[in-house]
């Protein structure tokens, strides 16, 4: 057993200003996260699994509405909200995801579930639906999913082919994520989102992708990612991380800032990564003007959260 611990969170990056957030709001952001931070961080100081640990900070996350997951979930275009969530356990490189899901409370506890049993790593739509209620799973009325930020965002949009990304007014990749590593030397990552405002087709991200919006391996690290998934997809950003580091010797830093400064940029894509390695070192690392962020470990048990790029 080894004697660090640490967890860190994101709720989301892109052009989160200081000057647009108002100084009641952003305590509201920050209360969340820190208590997301204090969740998890309270597992893991007792011995508990790194995989408990980024689910019970998730789940926090996902219920406040001030984050685009779980309650917070912007509208599609048909003024519903299709989730997806995913979650990956680094000793067994087991993983569960879940896409076009509805009227799931927590999607993370959902893809908890899939990573539980043996046949399945992602499940869609329907099917997802069905062994939800299977292994019940909470479901809710869509309403509980309502917010006026959202439906005012929704109805900027509604009768137009654009998406928009979950802030009218700023461009802000609403995503939540936690990665950890335990006191057993077991890391483990987990992400959820709400999506795109408007989105058609049945539209997925990254966020549910193994190895694009999520990723854990304890020979390597643990991330979760948040952008313009798109972007992220096309990069396998999560994976390409753990590929640098695992093939080419880089740092948890080095090759965070190598995909998300230099390849993503590249590509044109725009959000961030929080990354955590085996040995407890953790990365917070964004090419957007901020990220919703935090971290706390055993080297400093007070939750530091951070919104700004400074």
């Amino acid at each position: 057993m080894n004697n660090n611990f640490v967890l860190a969170i994101h709720g989301g990056a892109g052009t989160i200003l200081k000057s647009k957030m108002t100084p009641e709001k952003e305590n509201a952001y920050k209360q969340v996260l820190e208590n997301a931070l204090t969740t998890g961080y309270g597992i893991l100081e007792k011995g508990g699994a790194s995989l408990d640990a980024v689910e019970a900070a998730v789940i926090l996350l996902e219920n406040s509405e001030l984050f685009n997951a779980g309650k917070g979930s912007v509208f599609t275009a048909e003024g519903t909200h299709e989730m997806e969530a995913s979650i990956m356990c680094g000793k067994t490189l087991n993983a569960g995801a879940v896409a076009g899901v509805k009227k799931i409370k927590n999607p993370v506890i959902l893809s908890r579930k899939v990573l539980e049993q043996q046949d399945y790593v992602y499940l869609a739509g329907e099917g997802a639906h069905l062994f939800a209620r299977e292994s019940g799973v909470e479901c809710v009325d869509e309403d509980y999913f309502y917010s006026e930020q959202r439906y005012e965002q929704w109805q900027a949009v509604k009768n137009s082919s654009k998406v928009m990304l979950d802030h009218s007014d700023d461009r802000k990749f609403g995503t939540v994520g936690a990665v950890a590593l335990d006191l057993h030397g077991n890391l483990a990552a987990a992400t959820s989102t709400g999506g795109l405002t408007n989105k058609k087709y049945g539209r997925v991200g990254d966020s549910s992708v193994i190895g694009a919006g999520v990723y854990a391996n304890n020979d390597t690290c643990a991330i979760s990612c948040t952008g313009y998934g798109e972007f992220f997809l096309r990069g396998v950003v999560a994976y390409d991380i753990s590929c640098l580091m695992e093939y080419k010797g880089l740092s948890l830093q080095a090759a965070a800032e190598k995909v998300i400064m230099e390849k993503q940029v590249s590509l044109g894509g725009e959000g961030g990564v929080i990354g955590v390695d085996k040995t407890g070192n953790h990365c917070l690392v964004f090419n957007s003007e901020g990220m919703y962020r935090g971290v706390v470990g055993a080297g400093n048990q007070v939750p530091a959260v951070s919104i700004y790029r400074n």
